[in-house]
């Protein structure tokens, strides 16, 4: 892992994540989550048991049905009814669909620095916005960020694989060697990346999805990984 590398040269291809590196996201998730366990008040799992089971059931939606609010929604009516006795009436499925709701609800909030230093990386760098996901639910997000005219385009892949990775490089001829991927997902944003053979720089978020946890590799012989703390620290090296 790399530490106060010096600032490399411009015309690099910067690949970056939306959701906890741009802009808030998780956090609402989490607080649906809270109100969820809450509401159901389960007698006989405590809420950390509550919430392993709501993981395990996110894990396997987002297997069939992709990321994004719909697909949580069906995960909070899964776990009901794997949890619960009772049956899913249309009040309880209206109410439990709340939670999920208020998450479209929630304003853009930017994270530290975006706002300030996006345009300064995109007067040096060429950026692609490299966000999974569902794409309508993305697509909307940026415009209401109104950060696209930073980005020369948009990817919305269904999972950020090596392959995506790979993928991307390949459709915009992309070299390697000057292509980072920007994000706070160790599974999603950084391992992979290394592993399609660019560089990548992880920013550390305090509110990174448990799903995307993982731990970080080493970079492989001739990429870098950098590690900052906030996403105005990229001046520093691009």
């Amino acid at each position: 892992m790399l530490n106060g590398s010096p600032r490399f040269a411009p015309g690099q291809t910067l690949l970056i994540d939306a959701d906890d590196t741009l802009w808030e996201n998780n956090i609402y998730f989490e607080r649906a989550i809270a109100a969820f366990i809450s509401w159901l008040d389960h007698h006989e799992y405590s809420r950390d048991e509550v919430r392993q089971i709501l993981n395990e059931v996110e894990r396997e939606n987002t297997r069939l049905h992709g990321y994004g609010v719909a697909s949580f929604r069906r995960a909070l009516v899964t776990c009901f009814e794997r949890l619960s006795a009772e049956p899913v009436t249309a009040d309880r499925h209206d109410r439990i669909v709340s939670f999920a709701n208020c998450i479209i609800e929630q304003e853009i909030e930017l994270l530290p620095g975006v706002r300030e230093t996006l345009p300064v990386l995109a007067s040096r760098h060429r950026l692609i916005l490299m966000t999974k996901g569902n794409p309508e639910e993305q697509s909307q997000k940026l415009a209401r960020s109104r950060l696209g005219e930073y980005f020369t385009a948009v990817e919305i892949p269904h999972e950020k694989n090596p392959e995506a990775y790979q993928s991307v490089c390949s459709r915009y001829s992309l070299a390697c060697e000057t292509t980072w991927m920007i994000g706070n997902s160790p599974r999603s944003d950084i391992n992979p990346a290394l592993a399609a053979g660019l560089h990548a720089v992880y920013i550390h978020h305090p509110n990174t999805w448990v799903l995307e946890h993982e731990s970080i590799d080493t970079a492989p012989p001739g990429r870098h990984l950098l590690e900052i703390e906030s996403f105005a620290h990229l001046d520093l090296h691009f």
